[in-house]
Formats: structure tokens, sequence, C-alpha cells
């Protein structure tokens, strides 16, 4: 913990008010120690209880996490707005930064056209009795979908994928229920986890999907949902292939008790096909989002399950944010019926191939096996991530440590490939290499 921010308060309220304050100014900086319970209980002249319950609030709106040994450390992304002096710092100067997870904006279709072809054309205002999802977004979402053989049910928009996840948990979970989650896994879908006050369960993952055997254990710990990554998983890029999807519909089949949640997130981007396991649970639901194809700003994703499900998904958007926008539906809409950015998209999704298999077999050519059958990251596992992070970003490469996506997963660092040229394919794997096996100095032995 900072020496500059000390910490006060004689009741739990004041000392979990105390550090969530020093959370959002940055004094308390992610991952950042808090004292053991004892000894701050004893610096502020209260009982340890007292402090306990401070800690436990804290960590049950997901702002702290009991590290084991470490002891109990801010969240790497705590869920509190915190001030832009605060937010991570960027790459060092010169450095390529490989650490975002975003697409090639040099790849992304130009929005201008079909904006200003939206704008000619909008007609009158919705009112508020007719907003909604748009009857022919519908009919070309359910096309879309139906050829990728995902199973009709009732259809609502949420806005992007984790919306519809918090959407989904919110309406079937309770605060101290338990969540299988990908391990490694996507590092926003933690946090949320954290937020929502509910119990993760790491199921392992390699390249075809979330293993069965690590399924079955969670639902033996007592899960009651579970979160699956159709295709480019991040961070792993792993993608349901055939036989994993037919083993894991055997093993949930017919369940009643489980909430089931497809991310099919990189859509279009995927080259790889779609092996859904919508509708072998009774609660079900599917979400595919237009972000990584279309760009980061279409906060959209259509979201299809069972009739209860989506109901109750629908039914909580219609008193809260009421709708999403039908002026995005429409520019959405325009961008699905021009053949020119499905060109686009699909060249995207081959550069991106190429990118990610350019590393991986330059890698490989140091003898060193990484992840990436989908999507735009390549997963790395590396002995060290503090040492392996550290000495990238010397060597003039900025990239993102495992901790951030793990729970009990081994190490390893992230490389988001969509920025990368032909060029760096070679002198970056080079740096990986000497980042994971460094060569030792001068006169020390081997």
């Amino acid at each position: 913990m900072s020496a500059r921010y000390q910490l006060s308060g004689t009741t739990a309220v004041e000392i979990s008010a105390g550090i969530e304050s020093g959370i959002r100014t940055g004094a308390l900086s992610p991952g950042a120690a808090l004292p053991p319970v004892r000894a701050l209980a004893a610096d502020l002249g209260v009982s340890p209880a007292t402090v306990a319950r401070a800690y436990q609030e804290l960590r049950q709106r997901g702002l702290l996490v009991t590290a084991g040994r470490h002891g109990t450390r801010v969240r790497p992304r705590p869920p509190v707005a915190a001030r832009r002096s605060a937010l991570r710092p960027p790459p060092l100067p010169g450095a390529r930064d490989l650490s975002r997870g975003e697409p090639d904006r040099r790849l992304l279709p130009p929005l201008g056209p079909h904006l200003a072809a939206l704008a000619a054309d909008i007609g009158p205002s919705v009112s508020y009795s007719d907003a909604g999802v748009l009857p022919e977004l519908t009919e070309v979402a359910r096309a879309r979908l139906d050829a990728d053989g995902v199973p009709a049910g009732d259809l609502t928009l949420t806005g992007g994928a984790l919306d519809g996840i918090e959407r989904l948990l919110g309406a079937h979970l309770r605060p101290g229920d338990a969540v299988a989650v990908e391990d490694p896994g996507w590092a926003n879908l933690l946090d949320l986890v954290a937020a929502l006050g509910l119990r993760p369960i790491g199921v392992p993952v390699d390249d075809e999907g979330p293993l069965v055997a690590g399924v079955a254990a969670a639902l033996a710990a007592g899960a009651r949902a579970l979160v699956v990554t159709s295709r480019a998983q991040n961070p792993t890029g792993s993608a349901v292939s055939g036989q994993r999807a037919e083993a894991l519909r055997a093993l949930l089949g017919g369940r009643r008790d489980l909430l089931l949640i497809e991310d099919d997130h990189a859509a279009e981007l995927a080259r790889v096909p779609l092996h859904p396991l919508a509708g072998a649970t009774a609660s079900w639901a599917f979400l595919r989002s237009v972000s990584k194809p279309f760009g980061p700003d279409l906060r959209l994703a259509v979201l299809v399950g069972d009739e209860t499900t989506v109901a109750r998904v629908a039914g909580r958007t219609r008193v809260g944010a009421g709708w999403v926008s039908t002026v995005l539906q429409r520019l959405v809409l325009a961008l699905w019926r021009d053949p020119a950015v499905d060109e686009l998209v699909r060249r995207a999704a081959q550069s991106y191939e190429r990118r990610r298999d350019g590393l991986l077999g330059a890698l490989a050519e140091h003898g060193l096996r990484a992840h990436g059958r989908s999507g735009i990251n390549v997963w790395l596992p590396v002995p060290d991530e503090t040492s392996a992070v550290t000495a990238l970003r010397d060597a003039g490469w900025a990239v993102a440590p495992g901790a951030l996506y793990r729970i009990a997963a081994a190490p390893a660092v992230r490389i988001t490939v969509s920025s990368l040229d032909a060029d760096d394919l070679v002198p970056l794997a080079a740096a990986l290499a000497d980042a994971v096996n460094p060569t030792p100095p001068p006169g020390f032995p081997t």
C-alpha cells in the first residue's frame, strides 16, 4: 500500500469508504496490497471484526480480492471510475502496444457513408411506445444466425456482449451463486462476476474450448451458470470444435438447473466454423456482438435464447435503459446489408489469421508453443509473467500479463496481433523468446 495514503475510520462503513476513495483517486493502485486485518485494526483502534467486515463488503463489490499468501489486494481492474491520472499508464515512448486486445482500426469498415445515408432517410423520431427491436433487423439477424446453425429462439438486443451477460446473470443468479467461467478467460467477465458478488469457478481451456472434465467439476461444485466463448476466445484464441461441442452437449443435455451462455463476440472475424451449444439446457442464451467486426463504438449484440430467459432480459431492459437505439439498429442493419462491408470484414479476418499464424510459426522456430486458433490474440505460456513483461517492455514491446485473465491457470502473456505487420513477426518472436528464456549475463553459469 502506498505510504502516502493512510486508511482511517472507526466503523466498517468509514473504512470501506476510505479504501474506495483511495482506489478512485489512484492513491491505491490496482494490485496494491492492503494491511492484514489485525494490523489495520490495531492501527485504527477498532476490532478485527470491523476491518474484516469492511474488506468483505469491498470484496463482494469486486473492489478487493483475497490473494492467498499475498493477502488482500485491490483488484487489477476494480469496478469504480478512477480519475484519468489513475488509469493505466501508456507504454514507454516508442514502444509497440500489443496489450489492448482491440481490432485494427485500419481494417474496420468506414461508418461515414452509411451514417450519411441514414441521416438522409431517417424519418421521424420514434416514440417511447414504438421503440424496441426493429422487425427488419430481427429478420436479418435470424438469417445470419440460422446460417451458422444457431437454433431459433426468442430474440432481443443488448448494449454489447458484456451487457448481455450481465443482464443474463442478473436475471437468473443472486450474489453468492457460483458461475463457471473459462480459465484463462475474458478479464472483463472475471471483473463483472466479482462486481456482481458471484463466485467464479475456473474451467480449464485448451485449443478446442472448455475441457469436459472441467465443466463437470464446476457443475459438481454447484455452478448455476456456465459462460462459454464459441470462437476467438480471449485470451487464448480457442474455438469450440465439433467434437468438443458434442461432448459438452452430452454432459449438459436437458439440465434445468443451469444457465448456459454462449458468447460469439468475434462472429464474422472468426475464420473457424461455429459449433453452438445453444439449446442443450433448458435455460440458454447465445450472444453475437457487432463490435469486433464493425467497430468498438457499435454497442449492440443480438441475444437469442429460450422464452423465459429472453423475456427476463427484455423485461429488465424495458424498466431500465428501455431499448437499444433504433438509430444504432438501422446503422448495423445497413452494414449487414452492404456487400462491400462483407468483403472488408472477410479481408480483415484473413489479415488477422495471417498475422496470428505468422507469429505462431515464428515462435515455433524458437521452440515456443503458443496458442491462437482463432481471433486476434496469441497466448504464450511463460515461467514468470513479471520478468517476461519487463523484458519485453525494455525491448520495446508492450504485452498484457496473463494474471489479468487467470484464476488458477499457469502464467502466460497475451499478445494482440491486430496492429502487427509482416515485418514485425520475426523481431517480435525473437524478443518473446529472449523474454521466456533470457540469456544469462557473461560469466554466469548456464
